[in-house]
């Protein structure tokens, strides 16, 4: 595990330049791609559905075979999912986050839908926040769309992400909180380790300047490669709760569980997203696993990676209970 991070860590490195931008021919050569399976493999079947093929907007459904028995009559809970990397780099078929999405199915008995959203720097801020809503309108629109299981029940539906996924989930559910949906019902938010950022750096990103995964040299790169020319880490996109903000304690925002790792740079602003949303009157949950580093979860050899799953999956999926 610590020669992956260190590999990892030295990869992005040469892949993500100082100025922004993207190696993207290395990006593609090193980012191994997993098929979609509709044979199933290991209990899970995949299917890849397109929904603007002008602008490779797909996503990856993910459902587990045989179909198991939801505990109450329900059916079973559906996940969105937008992955990691820095909104730059992985995409739904990366093999971490088939493993990971493979994983959550079988673990939670539930359904997961994983977006393919466009990538910067050649696609900025709001591209990726616009495919997430599209995603939903499209499921909206089909919602008996291929390979979704009969008892998939999309009105026990999650949007949830991880880092820059995470802050991608909470905009689209911002944007979803102004959209009238009758096939699917937006019952949480799932930030794991969610990206946002600040103008003035917390004590956590002046501490943690090695953090294995995410130091403050990507930082600044994911940050000069998502938010337009010009703006500075302040924009509403990356701090959510700063001067710029977008006021939502007038909105029916979803109840949202934050997961936060003690060895990640960015776990203050993570702790000031929970803040922020119980101060606008939000039903927020706050678990932090204080030996995890940024990205643990993708590890299941890592002990705060199990528990993260056992805690969503006992607390927080079934309507009506909460963590």
């Amino acid at each position: 595990m610590k020669l992956t991070v260190f590999v990892t860590n030295l990869v992005m490195k040469f892949c993500c330049r100082s100025d922004g931008t993207v190696n993207r021919r290395l990006v593609n050569f090193l980012d191994f791609k997993v098929p979609p399976s509709v044979k199933p493999l290991n209990g899970v079947k995949t299917y890849d559905i397109i929904v603007d093929a002008s602008r490779n907007l797909w996503f990856r459904l993910f459902a587990p075979v045989p179909v198991p028995a939801p505990t109450d009559a329900s059916g079973l809970p559906v996940i969105i999912f937008f992955h990691g990397g820095g909104f730059a780099l992985m995409s739904a078929d990366s093999l971490p986050y088939d493993t990971l999405c493979r994983r959550l199915v079988k673990e939670l008995s539930a359904v997961v839908i994983s977006v393919n959203y466009r990538l910067s720097p050649e696609f900025k801020y709001p591209c990726q926040y616009e495919d997430g809503f599209e995603v939903l309108t499209f499921i909206e629109c089909n919602p008996s769309f291929e390979g979704i299981p009969r008892n998939a029940n999309l009105m026990n539906c999650f949007i949830g992400g991880d880092s820059a996924g995470g802050n991608i989930a909470h905009h689209v559910a911002v944007k979803a909180c102004d959209k009238e949906f009758t096939n699917l019902k937006i019952n949480g938010v799932i930030a794991i380790q969610p990206g946002f950022f600040g103008q003035e750096k917390t004590e956590s990103e002046i501490m943690l300047v090695r953090a294995p995964f995410l130091d403050a040299r990507l930082l600044d790169c994911f940050v000069k490669a998502f938010l337009p020319e010009g703006s500075d880490r302040d924009h509403p996109a990356a701090n959510v709760f700063g001067p710029n903000s977008v006021d939502i304690s007038g909105r029916k925002f979803p109840e949202t569980i934050v997961i936060v790792g003690g060895i990640d740079p960015l776990k203050d602003r993570q702790k000031r997203y929970y803040e922020g949303l119980k101060k606008c009157g939000k039903e927020a949950y706050l678990i932090e696993y204080p030996n995890a580093f940024h990205s643990f979860y993708t590890f299941p050899e890592v002990l705060e990676s199990s528990l993260m799953i056992n805690e969503e999956g006992s607390g927080y999926l079934a309507p009506g209970v909460n963590i």
